[in-house]
């Protein structure tokens, strides 16, 4: 074995597949068998693996100027093109965008910038955030701490009391409603908790909430019609900002430029990071409103520096990657594309694991779903340490689709939005004979309910 951290694994089962090359949605092991890539990696390589216009464009830049940084002052064209094209694009007003790395930078980067802004019109109480419960917005300290995921948690004592997090209700219907509760009524239960929650903490001392559109690690996440608006409308009768994370639905992933276009969202904040560049090059985005970024100008002027950045923030190459990335998602109608294949892809995910005896709900949006895998139908029972989702992971696997089993039991897809219809069909098809080889097996170890 290697002397290498792997991140986000079982230190017991490090290296079991070795990935060695990629070409359109596929990729190869260094033993030559090939994989469609259903996650698109990390739901972040959506022109798939060989596109070489982005690689020239990156090539390019490195043959011009490989790095440069953008303290004090100095700057390159790659990066105010980039903010130039993103302020554009973005539904917030007037927004200026800071360059990171990934989307746990970025969100540790608005969590400072709360602070600052809150500091610099003379409301430093105003410092508390809500997330929610199955929320994941990264791992760094700040950003970890936003994500409500057990095993992101355990151990590693975030400091949540000190970083003033909130937690609040999942909106996931199908794992939370009560009894015979409707979906209208159980997004009234959770928006009322939601109030009360607010009130008794002051709504006063809190500055944001943020929330993934659609979410992603914590189960593809769909809330039910009606929770964005309700919530929405609760975030600005307190004066609470809406901190949207795009990491995984920016850039077409829902089939839309937006996740927030999809679910009816208007944000105040936004992260992005992935899809921005296909994954090519790492870079990611935090983007806040004129009127925050203004307010912050006169502190600069006294500290003498705005006092936040990394060495890589806006590095020429990813800037030079993320711009031919948006380039290509315009000229070629992949937002539209993604839609269209997108609505087919769910149509036939429904057609076929409905009525599948392991699965509980199918769920998602455009070209990113799941399923809740059960071991009863009828109650919607799980399984315990995520045995039918690590079944049905492997049992993809050795079908050649690499799939991902998110939240314990949901087998979540996320393919390039490059895919075809006539790729989706081959994807489901290996999905199914899959499904149905870990429902055999867990039946054979008599996890399935009678």
């Amino acid at each position: 074995m290697a002397p290498v951290i792997y991140p986000t694994t079982n230190f017991t089962a490090t290296e079991q597949l070795c990935l060695d090359r990629g070409d359109g949605i596929y990729v190869y092991d260094t033993d030559g068998n090939k994989y469609i890539e259903g996650l698109a990696g990390l739901w972040c390589t959506s022109l798939g693996y060989s596109n070489t216009e982005v690689m020239d464009a990156i090539t390019e830049q490195m043959h011009k100027l490989p790095f440069t940084h953008t303290f004090g002052g100095k700057t390159h064209k790659p990066i105010m093109e980039l903010a130039e094209k993103l302020k554009a694009m973005v539904p917030v007003e007037d927004a200026y965008i800071f360059f990171g790395n990934s989307g746990s930078d970025a969100n540790d980067t608005h969590y400072k910038m709360l602070r600052y802004y809150f500091n610099a019109i003379g409301k430093p109480e105003k410092r508390k955030i809500i997330t929610r419960e199955r929320g994941y917005h990264g791992v760094t300290v700040a950003a970890g701490s936003l994500t409500s995921l057990p095993a992101n948690l355990a151990h590693f004592d975030a400091p949540l009391e000190a970083l003033h997090i909130l937690r609040s209700d999942a909106p996931h219907y199908y794992t939370g409603r009560q009894g015979n509760e409707t979906e209208e009524q159980f997004v009234d239960r959770i928006i009322s908790n939601l109030e009360e929650q607010i009130l008794a903490e002051d709504p006063d001392t809190i500055a944001a909430m943020i929330v993934e559109p659609i979410t992603g690690a914590s189960g593809v996440i769909v809330p039910p019609e009606g929770y964005y608006e309700k919530l929405q409308a609760l975030l600005r009768k307190h004066g609470i900002l809406v901190w949207a994370d795009e990491v995984i639905c920016g850039f077409g992933r829902t089939g839309a430029d937006f996740g927030c276009t999809t679910m009816g969202i208007k944000p105040d904040l936004m992260t992005f990071a992935k899809q921005l560049s296909s994954a090519y090059f790492p870079i990611s985005a935090s983007v806040i409103p004129g009127w925050m970024y203004e307010a912050m100008i006169a502190q600069t002027k006294e500290v003498g520096v705005f006092g936040h950045g990394y060495t890589y923030s806006g590095h020429p190459a990813a800037c030079a990657a993320a711009l031919k990335t948006l380039e290509i998602y315009e000229r070629d109608n992949l937002f539209e594309h993604a839609a269209e294949v997108g609505a087919y892809m769910q149509a036939q995910l429904r057609g076929i694991f409905t009525d599948h005896p392991l699965v509980g709900e199918v769920r998602g949006k455009g070209l990113i779903a799941a399923l809740e895998l059960v071991s009863n139908k009828t109650t919607g029972a799980s399984f315990d340490k995520g045995a039918a989702g690590a079944a049905a992971q492997k049992a993809c696997q050795d079908n050649g689709l690499i799939l991902r089993a998110v939240a314990g039991n949901a087998l979540a897809l996320c393919p390039p939005l490059i895919i075809t219809k006539a790729e989706v069909d081959d994807m489901l098809a290996r999905m199914k004979a899959a499904v149905d080889t870990a429902y055999a097996e867990l039946q054979d170890k008599g996890l399935i309910a009678a």
